[in-house]
């Protein structure tokens, strides 16, 4: 069958018409895709369907109390959250993405082998009660240390594994020609399915690994995601002829570094008294683009001032922590114009915090769907992810191509439109829980529940529905496309620190929404109240919260509003250097000709304007 045209401008089989059918197939494109995903959907069933029942499985095989099991977890699940950054660091700047994640997926399987080994060697653990004396002996050090490696094995790899996979796989993506649409949506469709995989994965962890550690023991349900854990190593490997590899960069940091010195050493630089042409220092094999005028105080550290004194004979600067590239300046630019929009990502992560109230809630309600089958309450939170993974094949396959045809254009919503609409969703989903939980609160109290939090009302629980749709909109809307944003805008040499940022949102947020809850509670239960979060559900104001979390969701996308703008248009400093590099191109061929001068002066006027790119 003919490939589509939309697969054949991505999947590298695209040539030009003088391009004879034996020319060696460019790597990457969509041929690479099927190992990518199977590596990331293996890795997240496995990982991700661990978690769930694993409090049990410290307090009933290693005789650990509540307490320390969740000490442990909790210092576990902490490590997965700053690894990736580390790992992110690891792959820019030293061994790249496929290494990176190849090592990863090694580490991953260690550690799934050593927590499996631990269900299979009985001395590895404690040994079971005794249930005539009533006796339960404890895990000794070894015991204890050979679960902690299982830990930190797993730990290492997602550090490898989770900043790294989906930028390696938009690696893949040869987008071409930046002005052709089909072209900028590919890095889009790739990024939309790739998440609803992961979100698909993790309904298939939560649900089919958790009944099979629950029904059939921890042997084989430990020993599943084992299996799963080798096949995504096995299939990630089986690709590697097929893969585009950026190597990393190993001065980047230094380079960054420098950059902040050079910055702070010329900050007393009067650019008045240079010249009106005023030269700036591209480095060696580097487009000799001009750097943008935001954050224009930062061009100082790459100014030329003296180049006798500056430039040394072999093309280098004299002293790199006072003139840098423009290149690494632009570098820091980037990363320093994203951060207040990753920021207002924060709040997504405060959101999620309130699922233990959904949990709470629901379970005072009417959870049935006809006479004999009742949904579990900790069951809802997967209508979440049920809305993303059918959200995003429908606005990708539906939605865009009928709003194409009847607009007769190709339509696409930009990254920053999308991320706005995104929070919107994410205001109305907590607006809206907090008007499900004031009528679930007053139904309650009028049928003389108020001092029984545990009876079940006449109100049916899919009305908390309405809030995962919303929310799960805001997921895929926002999560996609600030990463989309993030790959966009940040140099190639940085796009692993760009997969580890969303992370490091999720992290603050937690500690962000603990800080709210935290002086909400202290202050709500002044002068003897229950106060909004009460142990009794029927007596607190849970709706209060959920209103004071929607006020501070609409502040935060009117600061998105307002920092959007502030950042001004996406890609521009990119397609700057693709014009620079389009001239300098179609000068080498004309030199020899006599239109070289005339060009050349063509080619000084576009650099110009170039400098006031942004």
């Amino acid at each position: 069958m003919e490939a589509s045209e939309e697969e054949r401008m991505v999947n590298g089989h695209q040539h030009n018409g003088d391009e004879k059918p034996s020319d060696k197939r460019k790597k990457g494109g969509f041929i690479t895709m099927p190992f990518i995903l199977a590596n990331e959907a293996f890795e997240r069933v496995a990982s991700f369907g661990l978690a769930p029942n694993m409090i049990v499985y410290l307090m009933n095989d290693y005789k650990m109390s509540v307490t320390k099991a969740q000490n442990l977890l909790y210092i576990w699940n902490t490590t997965n959250s700053f690894t990736p950054f580390a790992g992110a660091l690891v792959a820019d700047t030293l061994l790249g993405r496929f290494l990176t994640i190849g090592i990863g997926s090694i580490f991953s399987l260690l550690g799934m082998f050593v927590l499996f080994m631990t269900t299979v060697i009985p001395h590895i653990k404690p040994p079971a009660c005794d249930q005539t004396a009533h006796n339960c002996q404890s895990a000794t050090a070894g015991q204890y240390g050979f679960l902690v490696l299982a830990f930190v094995l797993m730990s290492i790899g997602t550090g490898g594994i989770r900043p790294c996979s989906q930028v390696f796989g938009a690696d893949q993506i040869e987008q071409g020609d930046p002005e052709n649409p089909k072209n900028k949506n590919a890095l889009e469709i790739f990024l939309n399915w790739y998440f609803m995989f992961s979100c698909l994965s993790v309904i298939i962890a939560l649900t089919v690994i958790v009944y099979i550690q629950d029904h059939l023991g921890w042997r084989i349900g430990f020993g599943i995601p084992l299996i799963l854990m080798f096949l995504a190593t096995l299939s990630f490997f089986l690709a590697s002829p097929l893969y585009v590899m950026v190597k990393g960069n190993k001065r980047l940091l230094v380079g960054l570094a420098q950059v902040v010195v050079a910055v702070f050493r010329n900050r007393k630089l009067d650019t008045s008294t240079l010249d009106s042409d005023v030269e700036y220092y591209y480095g060696k094999d580097n487009t000799p683009c001009p750097p943008s005028e935001r954050l224009r105080f930062m061009n100082k550290a790459c100014i030329i001032r003296d180049p006798v004194k500056d430039i040394g004979p072999d093309g280098l600067p004299t002293n790199p922590w006072s003139l840098c590239r423009v290149k690494d300046v632009e570098g820091l630019k980037s990363f320093i114009r994203l951060i207040p929009i990753w920021s207002t990502g924060i709040m997504l992560s405060v959101n999620t915090s309130t699922s233990s109230f959904s949990l709470l809630l629901t379970r005072t309600m009417d959870r049935h769907i006809g006479p004999h089958f009742q949904i579990p309450a900790a069951s809802f939170g997967t209508f979440l992810i049920l809305v993303i993974v059918i959200w995003i094949p429908l606005y990708d396959r539906v939605l865009i191509p009928l709003a194409s045809k009847i607009c007769g254009r190709p339509v696409r919503l930009s990254v920053k439109v999308r991320m706005g609409i995104g929070l919107l969703c994410a205001f109305a989903s907590v607006l809206l829980s907090g008007i499900v939980e004031s009528i679930r609160r007053h139904r309650a109290i009028s049928e003389g529940f108020e001092n029984n939090p545990l009876a079940v009302i006449r109100m049916s629980a899919m009305w908390t529905l309405l809030h995962s749709v919303f929310f799960g909109l805001a997921e895929a809307l926002y999560a996609i496309s600030q990463f989309e944003l993030f790959y966009t805008e940040l140099p190639k040499d940085m796009l692993s620190i760009a997969g580890s940022i969303y992370g490091l949102s999720s992290t603050f947020g937690n500690l962000l929404a603990t800080l709210i809850l935290n002086l909400t509670n202290s202050i709500t239960k002044r002068g003897g109240k229950d106060g909004w979060i009460a142990n009794n559900v029927n007596k607190g104001h849970y709706d209060y919260y959920y209103y004071m979390i929607a006020i501070l969701n609409l502040l935060n996308l009117v600061l998105y509003i307002f920092v959007s703008w502030a950042y001004g248009p996406v890609g521009e400093r990119r397609k700057a250097v693709a014009v620079t590099e389009q001239n300098e191109q179609e000068l080498d061929v004309l030199k020899g000709t006599g239109e070289v001068e005339e060009e050349e002066k063509d080619m000084l006027k576009d650099k110009s304007a170039l400098s006031k790119v942004d």
